[in-house]
């Protein structure tokens, strides 16, 4: 167990999906966006334009500076939240998938090392070489998702890995394939925004309006392939994703996931149609666009796996509630009713461990911070904030609010209740505080 990150008002989740949302335009782009520049490349070496392969150099800096400066801190951002919010997730992965984590790194170095030779290499060296440049770097970009995705994947369908320990039964898992083709095909959708908006103040018109049309069409491809992948991972996921689907992804976030590809298909088809009217600025709203959508898509990611970080293993706060004798780990929870969470949970005040008449609602906070903290709010406001919820309950006392804990194992999306039964009518206690 490891110390609480409390983020008023957002939780420390909502800031590392932030994060990651953000990091998934770079990131994404950079396995993408050079697949756009060999086939560019190519069309110019092999029809001797020079003016096509001036877009290359153009789009490429774009490249190396927003996906490989800016990508290279959003990915730091990513592992720092990741292992201040989940810890124990962030821990349970590595001790599973390091191998996985070491070969996505290989092609990432491949990456890294990759865009500096190929953007300082053009008209620098024979073309045909440079083209070859830019075939590595883009299968090398690409590999590295078929690796990520793996690990992605898992944490919501982890397959017999539970029974086997063992890494493949984990890693192609059952909604590995239509991820992995979701992501693919989303990439490129990616990458044809980025270029409309570098094409949009090219120089050479007949060259823009070629572009524009060619970004505008791997648009549009990659928008519809990517929906129709997303129907195919629907198709796959357990009876407990759809559920969670069903209950906790509002009505705003499935507005978006439908409306965001649809009105960027709309612009891109404006686009292909009318090449000459690209201009800066709504190439810039068409890329908010597909970053409300893969917001939103996160987003449910994070819902419909509800209550684990793992299933079946470990919990979103951090307490393993599964058996895993492949890998030699027991449930906590028998030890943690036993003993109770505070006793539990190393990093309590000494002052806290015991709940006394004294510090009962602080003894209260203190659980509340370790088991709920990592979903809820204390605040008035926020995500999912505790306050308005008691409210609604109708509670008039601690007692109305502890008959709520002891049912919480019967909420598909939460986990249940651990500790004693001093500390649950503590937490009630300070739960009925706050709501008042």
């Amino acid at each position: 167990m490891y110390p609480i990150w409390e983020v008023p008002h957002l939780t420390a989740g909502l800031v590392l999906a932030l994060i990651a949302t953000i990091h998934i335009l770079p990131s994404h782009l950079s396995t993408s966006a050079m697949w756009l520049n060999v086939y560019l490349e190519r069309k110019s070496l092999k029809e001797n334009r020079p003016e096509l392969m001036a877009f290359v150099k153009r789009f490429s800096k774009m490249i190396l500076i927003f996906a490989y400066v800016f990508g290279s801190m959003t990915g730091v951002g990513i592992w720092f939240a990741a292992t201040t919010a989940a810890p124990r997730g962030i821990s349970g992965l590595i001790h599973n998938y390091v191998w996985g984590w070491a070969t996505e790194w290989v092609f990432f170095l491949i990456e890294v090392g990759g865009i500096y030779v190929y953007y300082y290499t053009i008209d620098k060296v024979d073309p045909k070489t440079h083209l070859k440049l830019g075939w590595i770097f883009a299968l090398a970009s690409w590999t590295t998702m078929v690796i990520i995705v793996g690990i992605l994947t898992f944490m919501l369908t982890p397959g017999h890995w539970a029974a086997t320990g063992n890494f493949f039964d984990g890693f192609f898992n059952q909604t590995y394939w239509p991820q992995l083709l979701m992501r693919t095909t989303a990439m490129f959708a990616i990458a044809g925004a980025y270029a409309v908006a570098v094409a949009a103040g090219f120089g050479d018109l007949k060259a823009r309006r070629e572009i524009v049309r060619t970004a505008s069409t791997w648009a549009i491809a990659g928008l519809a392939l990517s929906s129709l992948a997303f129907l195919w991972y629907r198709a796959v996921l357990p009876d407990a994703a759809l559920a969670n689907l069903a209950a906790l992804a509002t009505p705003g976030l499935r507005a978006v996931m439908v409306w965001a590809p649809a009105l960027a298909v709309a612009y891109f088809a404006v686009m292909a149609a009318k090449p000459s009217w690209a201009r800066l600025v709504p190439a810039l709203l068409a890329i908010g666009l597909i970053f409300s959508g893969i917001f939103s898509f996160e987003r449910v990611r994070e819902l419909i796996r509800k209550p684990f970080v793992i299933p079946g293993y470990m919990y979103s706060n951090q307490i393993i509630a599964g058996d895993l004798p492949a890998k030699g780990v027991q449930s906590e929870l028998p030890e943690i009713d036993r003993e109770g969470i505070l006793h539990y949970a190393p990093f309590v005040p000494p002052d806290l461990r015991d709940v006394t008449d004294a510090n009962r609602l602080r003894a209260g906070r203190m659980v509340a911070l370790i088991e709920c903290a990592a979903c809820h709010t204390f605040q008035e406001t926020g995500l999912r904030p505790l306050p308005p919820r008691i409210r609604k309950l109708g509670a008039t006392g601690p007692g109305d609010v502890a008959e709520v804990l002891d049912a919480l194992g019967a909420i598909p999306y939460m986990p249940q209740f651990a500790g004693t039964d001093a500390e649950k009518q503590a937490l009630a206690a300070y739960l009925f505080s706050i709501s008042k």
